[in-house]
């Protein structure tokens, strides 16, 4: 699994112009399933997202977690993730999962991630056509893989 993971004053994701999820100050998670990928490593993910210190304490340090914070989680899945760019000038996506894998099991982390104790974790419509707004804080923007 390949998380890209922002920290956001608020962000929304959109289907057909409609907002369809939105969360205020938190985590925006652009999410890629692999086809190799398992539930422990979601395990592992959802942990490591949930208790993950990237917002500010008293002093200005990033010193506390999104559970720390009390602030939620925008979870997209986002197969472009998984994108082998070494050859030619087209992407390929055979490293990625497929809907039959990649859906369950992104419902899987973001179960995970909510037992972790984060709330609200909202995520985007799998499979769609998605707009997603953002309003990114910092930037913080990391990459995390498992």
């Amino acid at each position: 699994m390949r998380i890209v993971l922002q920290r956001v004053k608020s962000a929304s994701v959109a289907v057909e112009g409609r907002c369809i999820s939105e969360i205020g100050a938190g985590l925006l998670l652009l999410v890629g399933v692999g086809q190799d990928d398992t539930e422990a490593q979601a395990d592992w993910l959802a942990e490591k997202v949930a208790g993950l210190r990237v917002f500010n304490d008293a002093e200005g340090k990033m010193n506390l977690s999104v559970r720390e914070v009390g602030g939620g989680i925008l979870a997209v899945s986002q197969f472009t993730l998984l994108a082998d760019t070494r050859k030619g000038k087209r992407p390929s996506f055979v490293k990625a999962a497929g809907p039959e894998k990649a859906e369950p099991l992104f419902g899987y982390f973001c179960e995970w991630v909510r037992a972790a104790g984060v709330e609200p974790v909202e995520t985007g419509r799998f499979g769609a056509m998605m707009d997603v707004a953002l309003v990114n804080d910092g930037p913080v923007t990391i990459v995390l893989e498992r």
